[in-house]
């Protein structure tokens, strides 16, 4: 079983190869580049490296939402015309699910945090039981302080991790009432890699689309279509 992982839903733009429980490549960069700049390179520098024949490949995963809009839809592009080309399935992973999957085997839990702006993060809240991640609140979009709120109700040590933990430290520092800790930076963002890992699971249990039934889930709407209905417009 090889899979091909994608990810460029947050600020790093991540490509991993995994074949039968073995990582085999995986390149990620958190630059100020655009994953239109970055992500196909990054692609054929890993196909080059490990001499990957693409038509091998047996599924295409990729990050399909939260995260950044832009970046979902060159991830979901991307991931689409290969699958397309290649006649393979797709597999779309949570974005939010893959990130707390960094942190793998951990007693604690775990609270990956995007920033969404506004002062609202894309989080969920995790454990794992076993091999499992278990999903104590599904990826949702809500104020920081929301999800702070929930954790101290848990009355268990939470582990942050992502892109908006240097957005939000001060208000996590402030609020939190449980132990807490920031997941370091070698598993802080989202690595394709971990990404990989966990779609060979939803392989395994049939959880694929085709190319063409893909689509991101943005869990709110952009800053355009927001800024519409507050004007009321269709």
């Amino acid at each position: 079983m090889k899979i091909l992982a994608l990810d460029s839903s947050g600020l790093v733009a991540s490509v991993a190869l995994v074949e039968d429980e073995n990582l085999l490549a995986e390149y990620t960069v958190n630059y100020k580049k655009t994953h239109s700049q970055t992500l196909l390179p990054m692609l054929d520098e890993i196909a080059r490296m490990v001499e990957l024949d693409l038509n091998t490949v047996d599924a295409i995963a990729v990050a399909k939402g939260p995260g950044s809009f832009t970046g979902l839809r060159i991830g979901s592009a991307t991931a689409k015309g290969l699958g397309l080309a290649l006649d393979k399935p797709l597999i779309g992973v949570p974005t939010v699910d893959g990130l707390a999957y960094n942190l793998y085997g951990t007693d604690k839990l775990v609270c990956p945090l995007m920033d969404a702006r506004r002062s609202q993060v894309y989080t969920g809240v995790y454990r794992f039981c076993g091999r499992k991640l278990h999903a104590l609140k599904e990826q949702v979009a809500v104020p920081v302080t929301e999800i702070i709120d929930f954790l101290n109700e848990q009355k268990e040590e939470v582990i942050f991790l992502g892109d908006g933990v240097p957005v939000y430290r001060q208000v996590i520092e402030d609020a939190m009432k449980v132990p807490y800790s920031f997941a370091p930076a070698h598993v802080n963002k989202q690595r394709a890699g971990a990404l990989a890992v966990l779609a060979e699971q939803y392989l395994s249990e049939g959880k694929t689309e085709t190319a063409r039934e893909h689509q991101p889930e943005y869990l709110r709407l952009s800053q355009a279509e927001r800024e519409r209905a507050e004007k009321g417009l269709c």
